[in-house]
């Protein structure tokens, strides 16, 4: 999937596809946030089932599609339906998405997800700005050779873009949308963690925890992109509370989160 004329075949389809529309922003949408893609106006739907090289999401709560359209009167690309490491697919395959959009000339990546809470602060519906993350997926989008327009060694000093994140922070007030900041943990799945585990992240610095998001930021800085990323709360990380953890829990709070998420989504990238 690395190779040039494969990542080409899906441009090829989504540009005409998009019928003239030049995103300048995509947006990837984590569990349960589906809803988000609503909020698209002029909206082209393009199944994943029509691009060369996307799989059908297998996961709960991830619609297979990318939607153009405008939103808050930027042009952009929506994500719908995440391709997963704990799916069996390869990491070249995640980050697949990234690397169309990249040639499809967007510049700004925002990506959400929901997450664990690790910081005992954090009580499910809680809104993080990714700050920066921890790769422990075991797995790098970037093995192999260098992919065209990419760099073999991108700086990971920020993956974060500062001055978005300070638009985020700028927009939450605006909106009046309670936003915390922390540190994001990758780990490959699809087994929540142990409560010795959440220990462990909690020691390193991570303050949620989830099993997305890092492939695709390390192909978007190797591409140059401007990176963006919240976590929805879902829960308590293991240990950290009494109850189970499941998947429906996670999609259900997801999606409450929706409107919360939707305002600040939409205040952001006014200021773009």
């Amino acid at each position: 999937m690395r190779a040039n004329g494969a990542v080409e075949q899906a441009v090829d389809v989504v540009r005409q596809r998009l019928a003239g529309l030049a995103p300048r922003v995509a947006v990837v949408l984590g569990s349960g946030l589906g809803a988000l893609a609503d909020l698209v106006r002029d909206p082209r739907h393009i199944a994943y089932a029509d691009i060369p090289g996307f799989p059908e999401p297998g996961v709960a709560g991830h619609k297979g599609e990318l939607v153009g359209g405008t939103l808050a009167g930027v042009p952009a690309l929506v994500q719908c339906g995440r391709f997963h490491l704990y799916e069996g697919h390869a990491a070249d395959v995640v980050a697949l998405p990234i690397r169309v959009f990249h040639r499809l000339g967007i510049e700004t990546l925002i990506v959400t997800n929901a997450a664990g809470g690790i910081r005992l602060t954090f009580r499910p519906g809680t809104l993080m700005l990714i700050a920066d993350h921890i790769n422990l997926m075991w797995r790098n989008p970037l093995i192999g050779p260098v992919a065209p327009g990419e760099a073999r060694f991108p700086d990971m000093s920020g993956p974060y873009d500062a001055g978005l994140r300070a638009l985020a922070r700028d927009a939450a007030r605006t909106a009046h949308v309670a936003l915390e900041e922390g540190v994001y943990a990758g780990l490959l799945g699809p087994s929540y963690e142990t409560p010795a585990e959440i220990r462990m992240l909690a020691r390193l610095g991570a303050d949620g925890v989830g099993m997305s998001t890092v492939p695709e930021i390390v192909v978007a800085r190797a591409c140059g992109m401007r990176c963006l990323g919240w976590s929805v709360i879902t829960n308590p990380a293991a240990g950290l509370a009494s109850e189970a953890i499941s998947h429906d829990d996670v999609l259900a709070l997801g999606g409450r989160a929706t409107l919360q998420l939707a305002a600040l989504l939409e205040a952001m990238l006014r200021r773009m």
